[in-house]
């Protein structure tokens, strides 16, 4: 076994346990760590890979900006543990149903490409001046030009969803009206009240 085989198989052992992990640790801050910890080693497969450019906007975007946001929110937030744990058991089989599914397409994929009647053949060399963040590129905006933009407007539906559930009223909620604080004029917070002297 080579070099790069021993490092996909202990990357990928590391990522599984940091996936069980993510969805089984008690401490939702440890979670974040983990789901931290297995981006990193994603990270690690996709180099092994040759696909440079997703290695690091992967650490950049997820681990450099996202994780940050999450830390940052579950960190700041009192979240009721036992609460969030009410209908796990409930809704147990829906994601095991799920998980089968996944892992029926995995193992029809992967039958297929080892035991299958054809060959599946090598992948051609890179030539010399080959840039895959070029080829990426290309195939984005040329054969996925539209699911690419499909996905850009359901991040921007999330993003105004968000704001807009940021800004809704609600009752007993205190929030400032910055137009009536600029329109305030002195007479209406400041009052002048002539008292007269006292007297020993």
């Amino acid at each position: 076994m080579d070099l790069k085989t021993a490092l996909f198989y202990i990357l990928s052992a590391i990522l599984v346990v940091a996936a069980l992990r993510v969805i089984t640790a008690r401490n939702p801050v440890h979670a974040v760590l983990f789901l931290v910890l297995a981006f990193f080693n994603a990270s690690g497969l996709w180099l092994l890979l040759q696909a440079e450019f997703l290695a690091i906007a992967l650490i950049v975007v997820y681990v450099g900006a996202v994780m940050v946001l999450f830390l940052f929110v579950v960190m700041m937030l009192d979240i009721n543990l036992e609460r969030l744990r009410q209908g796990f058991w409930s809704n147990l089989w829906v994601g095991a149903f799920i998980a089968g599914v996944m892992l029926a397409e995995m193992i029809v994929i992967l039958a297929a490409r080892y035991f299958g009647s054809e060959e599946m053949p090598a992948p051609p060399a890179a030539a010399s001046g080959y840039s895959n963040t070029r080829e990426l590129g290309r195939a984005i905006y040329t054969d996925y030009v539209y699911p690419f933009e499909l996905a850009s407007i359901v991040l921007l539906v999330g993003i105004v969803a968000a704001v807009v559930l940021t800004l809704r009223r609600r009752q007993g909620n205190k929030s400032l009206d910055p137009a009536a604080q600029v329109a305030i004029r002195r007479g209406d917070r400041v009052r002048i009240v002539s008292m007269p002297a006292e007297k020993e």
